[in-house]
């Protein structure tokens, strides 16, 4: 069967992707009402019984909104660093302690026959991660929430066959929005958003024929539209002698209000 997923939601209002092989479906982040994530998931044809864990990247009430009430409801196991763990206490409620499990950062863990591997980003949270899954040659990397890509990232995700990555503002529908400047200061920031040029310019230098799609992620609804990310990252990657055919490389689209159709990383 390999890697499948689906991202649920992905913006500023909630995130959540469901990630799954023969036998272990993951959830990425629980950053909508449990009612709402439910909701997509019936889109997706499966239900929070379905899930075997959550994963969190960070404690973002975007990322863990509806966290405590799925993983009450549904008995799941929660897999966070011990930072993150602190940080999102209060805001997610009481968890069984045999549900509280630890992945600290660069640790890989074996979730059935998936490996899951965290890895650190920039962000203005305790200690964000992004993730890597992995079955057998199969690799799916998530790094969402990235004021910079470092090195350290940019190996971590190299290679994947899919990528789900950042691709937050346009820097100049930003700076002439209507967010207060401090606000700006912090998205434009190496502890804040990753914009669309940033996405292109980390695409120029991972692209080497592995990677054979990439979702453009967390879009900010009041600073970016899908048609302008894409135009922009795809820009960026040829003014660095980045050039693809589609039939090589595809830019695929997320949303905040719908689950994307199941991706099976296998396919080409």
């Amino acid at each position: 069967m390999g890697i499948s997923f689906t991202v649920l939601s992905s913006g500023s209002t909630g995130n959540a992707t469901v990630i799954r092989n023969e036998d272990t479906t993951l959830m990425i982040d629980a950053g909508l009402s449990a009612k709402r994530i439910e909701e997509l998931l019936q889109e997706r044809d499966l239900s929070g019984a379905d899930l075997d864990g959550i994963l969190v990247t960070h404690e973002h009430s975007d990322h863990i909104k509806g966290l405590g009430a799925m993983a009450r409801k549904y008995n799941l196991p929660v897999y966070a660093n011990e930072k993150t763990w602190a940080a999102m206490a209060k805001s997610i409620g009481a968890i069984e302690e045999m549900n509280r499990m630890m992945l600290e950062t660069g640790a890989t863990m074996e979730l059935g026959s998936l490996q899951v591997e965290s890895f650190g980003i920039s962000h203005d949270a305790a200690e964000p991660v992004g993730y890597n899954f992995y079955d057998g040659p199969e690799k799916l990397s998530v790094a969402t929430d990235l004021g910079y890509v470092s090195d350290k990232v940019k190996q971590a995700i190299s290679k994947a066959d899919v990528l789900v990555l950042e691709a937050n503002h346009d820097v100049e529908m930003l700076r002439m929005g209507r967010y207060p400047w401090n606000i700006k200061r912090r998205i434009l920031s190496d502890i804040g958003h990753l914009s669309n040029e940033m996405a292109g310019a980390i695409l120029s230098e991972l692209l080497d024929g592995n990677t054979k799609r990439t979702y453009l992620a967390h879009l900010s609804r009041d600073h970016n539209m899908m048609e302008l990310a894409k135009l922009t990252v795809r820009g960026a990657m040829e003014d660095r002698g980045c050039f693809y055919k589609d039939s090589e490389f595809r830019l695929c689209d997320t949303y905040y209000d719908r689950p994307t159709p199941w991706d099976k990383v296998s396919e080409p």
